[in-house]
């Protein structure tokens, strides 16, 4: 159930993530008015293990503690329940980022909730929208659209020089809220890094002053773009491990070095046990599946069948097997004018 607030309580400020449930009492979405009417919709929590964006929400309410916002706020605090435990999501419970309007999961609780947090947003006409995230994996500090438009370039670049344009999987936040507003996914590394947390303050704070995105192409000088192609994911009917002998597919043990590494044609992902058919699934942007095009196996080794970029490829088991082992991106073009 969604708690709509007008104020947070005092102690939310230096409240830890596992506190939140007790806090708030479940996901809340709360309007702190500003200078500037139209508000920046930021959510946080949405995995309950990726802190770095109510860190960095807290420390902002905290710099403005006795002064004005620059411009209104809207905060939506996710998955509080999974964050008391300090995971990514609870059994039983869907991914609070893929259950967005436009999402292809079926209908639950937390799909409904989502729709009224959008619904209520789109109602305020926001002027951005960012999605803080962390990730498992070893990935520069980087920003996701999915609409390849000026304004939408030009927030992301504020707060990195490396961009993923993706349009799946569906239901994701930023996703739904393209469609509205300039909207970005900010990915800051991994939980617990002061860097990542200092830098999604410094992006929040400097949204909060923008007075309009110009809508004027990015110099291609000031940025590299990439398009993720396909969602990489290990069937549930192979085990596998990382320098783990005995699993059918061992991964490398620095699988996550990978990341944002243009590999040649031939690079070795992980070795083989008695696997006979391809032991990865892949799917493009249209939802076919791709493995094939990307992957091969040569004498007991897993290896890249094409030059091809990684991102987020971790190894985490858990995130593994609830969402995917990772993606697989190209360089992308941005248009001109």
């Amino acid at each position: 159930m969604l708690h709509k607030v007008d104020t947070l309580p005092e102690s939310f400020i230096d409240a830890q993530p596992e506190q939140l449930a007790d806090l708030l009492g479940g996901p809340t979405l709360v309007h702190l008015q500003g200078r500037r009417e139209r508000p920046l919709f930021v959510s946080v929590l949405l995995h309950g293990n990726e802190t770095t964006g109510l860190l960095a929400v807290q420390a902002l309410l905290q710099r403005y503690y006795d002064r004005e916002l620059p411009r209104t706020l809207s905060l939506f605090i996710g998955n509080v329940d999974a964050a008391r435990d300090g995971l990514r999501r609870l059994a039983g419970q869907p991914d609070y980022n893929r259950v967005w309007p436009g999402s292809e999961c079926q209908d639950t609780p937390e799909k409904r909730m989502m729709s009224e947090v959008f619904d209520i947003m789109r109602e305020r006409r926001p002027f951005a929208s960012v999605d803080v995230h962390n990730n498992t994996g070893i990935n520069p500090h980087y920003a996701c659209i999915n609409r390849v438009d000026h304004r939408y370039v030009q927030l992301a670049s504020l707060f990195s020089r490396t961009l993923v344009y993706f349009t799946r999987p569906k239901g994701v936040q930023s996703l739904a809220f393209s469609e509205t507003c300039p909207a970005v996914t900010v990915e800051c590394g991994k939980v617990g890094q002061a860097a990542g947390e200092q830098h999604a303050l410094e992006f929040l704070d400097a949204c909060l002053h923008l007075n309009a995105l110009p809508d004027q192409p990015v110099a291609d000088h000031d940025v590299d773009v990439f398009h993720t192609v396909a969602i990489v994911r290990v069937p549930r009917s192979f085990s596998f491990g990382f320098g783990d002998v005995s699993a059918d597919i061992n991964f490398i043990e620095d699988l996550d070095h990978l990341n944002f590494r243009e590999l040649p044609a031939g690079s070795t992902l992980a070795y083989l046990n008695d696997v006979t058919s391809l032991p990865l699934e892949a799917s493009d942007e249209q939802g076919n599946e791709v493995a094939a095009r990307y992957f091969t196996m040569k004498d007991g080794l897993l290896q890249t069948a094409r030059p091809l970029m990684p991102s987020m490829f971790t190894l985490d088991e858990r995130v593994i097997r609830q969402d995917c082992l990772g993606y697989l991106m190209e360089r992308y073009p941005l248009p001109a004018q």
